[in-house]
């Protein structure tokens, strides 16, 4: 049997925060060909929205923690506002988008983070992806648009970094399609030199990340990205491509390489 392609996209607070960019993004989005899903993150919209009723965001290597008053905020931002959002403008460009989240349909289920010393309150670690159900779902000929919020199979939602939420839903639908990945965030790819954009590294090996960690290629901030990359890779996923949102019509419509190639 023939295994058809999946496009996965993922993007960040760099499109979601700004409206022309997420509008383009959305029509270079309806133009890819065949069945694709869009994971997208939360933005800025749930900190401003916190600050406003009187909470103090509170951020720990880069994660927020959720506490039940902010859970409310981000279920109500990330898998209403942004994501409805979202949904609506494929609509109008003619994209069958359906807005999920893992609850919906039991499709991400997590545990709440445990940590030694650090309460992260509702934050969630996944433990399975029905990647099944959603593939029912594609084959019904909807576009799955989904937030980055789980549930725990007893009645919570949880906040889940939406990086992780989309390699686990690639890997998830890697049995079920030949999977492209495509990591959008606001760099050209991983560049070896920060300040140059021209200086994407155009392949990498996942058998060569660990050197490119041990030279200071990937640092900082880069190196959870590359490692849910490598993640993903190991386990199914045929390739993922690190770069900008608006590289994609070079990628899909004029059949160029952008960004950073990873693969096996």
């Amino acid at each position: 049997m023939e295994v058809l392609p999946l496009t996965l996209v993922k993007i960040g607070g760099n499109i979601v925060d700004h409206p022309a960019a997420l509008q383009q993004f959305l029509a270079d989005f309806h133009a890819i060909e065949g069945a694709k899903v869009l994971v997208h993150g939360g933005g800025k919209v749930a900190t401003e929205l916190s600050r406003s009723m009187g909470i103090t965001p509170v951020m720990i290597d880069g994660r927020r923690v959720t506490d039940a008053e902010t859970l409310k905020i981000v279920t109500m931002v990330y898998g209403g506002l942004i994501n409805k959002q979202i949904v609506a403008q494929l609509q109008a460009l003619g994209t069958n988008a359906i807005g999920l989240t893992g609850a919906d349909g039991n499709i991400i289920r997590a545990h709440q983070r445990r940590h030694p010393s650090i309460d992260y309150g509702f934050v969630g670690d996944i433990d399975q992806v029905n990647g099944d159900r959603l593939r029912k779902i594609i084959d019904a000929g909807f576009t799955p648009v989904i937030a980055p919020l789980t549930h725990d199979l007893r009645g919570h939602m949880l906040n889940t970094n939406a990086d992780t939420v989309a390699a686990e839903l690639a890997i998830a639908l890697s049995g079920f399609f030949k999977v492209n990945f495509l990591y959008c965030f606001e760099k050209k790819g991983l560049l070896l030199d920060i300040n140059d954009e021209t200086s994407a590294v155009p392949h990498i090996l996942v058998e060569d990340i660990q050197q490119l960690k041990e030279d200071g290629t990937i640092v900082a901030g880069m190196i959870p990205k590359v490692d849910n990359i490598a993640d993903a890779i190991r386990r199914g996923v045929s390739q993922v491509r690190l770069c900008h949102a608006a590289d994609i019509p070079l990628i899909f419509l004029e059949k160029q390489s952008a960004g950073t190639l990873f693969t096996a």
